[in-house]
């Protein structure tokens, strides 16, 4: 690598929780530019979570479901002598979450239900309770990752 490395553009914090990450979700959810409307889906769904759980706030449980949804190992493919192998590597910080909030964002979509705000409401309950398509992607990455265990000394 002989250029410099590029320089991360600043992410501003969102207007309503004042939070980084919540900016970068809906910077993920965001279509064709709409940002406000992002912005709405993502607060509607916030609104929608407080009022199913009591104890903790909307934000709480969008934080614990990215935290749950987020993968620790994954696998890479690499090409050993005319093989390819699949050779679990740990994930870096900022991919852990860029993974979590795609997983979180693409099962919403994929879900039965009226609006985009109640679909990602109901895959952040499920994923702050350890259920849901999004936490299964976790647990099916981390069973390949564990299922190739013995390729890790080709690990680059």
């Amino acid at each position: 690598m002989r250029r410099r490395k590029a320089k991360k553009n600043p992410i501003l914090p969102d207007p309503k929780f004042n939070d980084v990450q919540v900016t970068k979700f809906v910077n993920n959810l965001m279509y064709d530019g709409k940002k406000n409307l992002a912005y709405k889906i993502f607060y509607d769904a916030i609104t929608i979570v407080e009022g199913k759980i009591e104890d903790t706030t909307g934000l709480d449980t969008f934080k614990k479901a990215l935290e749950n949804v987020s993968p620790t190992v994954e696998v890479r493919s690499r090409r050993v002598g005319g093989a390819t192998f699949q050779i679990p590597t740990p994930v870096r910080e900022e991919r852990k979450q860029s993974l979590a909030m795609k997983w979180l964002i693409g099962y919403a979509r994929k879900r039965n239900e009226k609006s985009m705000a109640g679909k990602l409401a109901s895959e952040i309950l499920a994923a702050s309770k350890e259920e849901g398509a999004a936490y299964k992607k976790k647990e099916d990455t981390l069973r390949m990752a564990e299922a190739n265990k013995a390729f890790s000394h080709f690990r680059f």
